[in-house]
């Protein structure tokens, strides 16, 4: 007999979807990096500010009132901002390609319209 898995309501959002793909990109993109190890604090927080855009979707979504709801959007869309705000660093020290860091702010500008086309929904 097949278990059929378990489903949570934040895995049917189209956003969330979209923001785990993207912290995976973010993530590959980071495992090719080469860079001097005194820079290992930036990648944790790459990852760990990449990874929260969905997380604080999903955390969101798990709260009794839009209001709080909301709240998280506004919390993952800043974490996409951090997310940008790091690329755009590592860019500049010449650790991505500015091809790699147009992809990413194309993914994560459609991301955060998505966030704030949900909030607005909400509203």
């Amino acid at each position: 007999m097949k278990m059929q898995r378990t489903r949570f309501a934040f895995e049917d959002l189209d956003v969330w979807q979209k923001a785990v793909e993207f912290a995976n990109k973010v993530v590959r993109l980071t495992e090719e990096i080469q860079f001097d190890r005194k820079h290992y604090r930036l990648i944790e927080q790459l990852e760990a500010a990449s990874a929260s855009i969905s997380m604080n979707i999903a955390e969101g979504k798990g709260r009794y009132s839009k209001k709080e709801f909301i709240q998280y959007l506004y919390i993952a869309r800043g974490s996409l901002y951090e997310t940008i705000t790091l690329m755009t660093i590592f860019y500049k020290n010449k650790w991505i390609s500015d091809q790699q860091l147009d992809e990413i702010k194309l993914y994560g500008d459609e991301i955060g319209k998505m966030i704030s086309s949900l909030i607005k929904s909400i509203k």
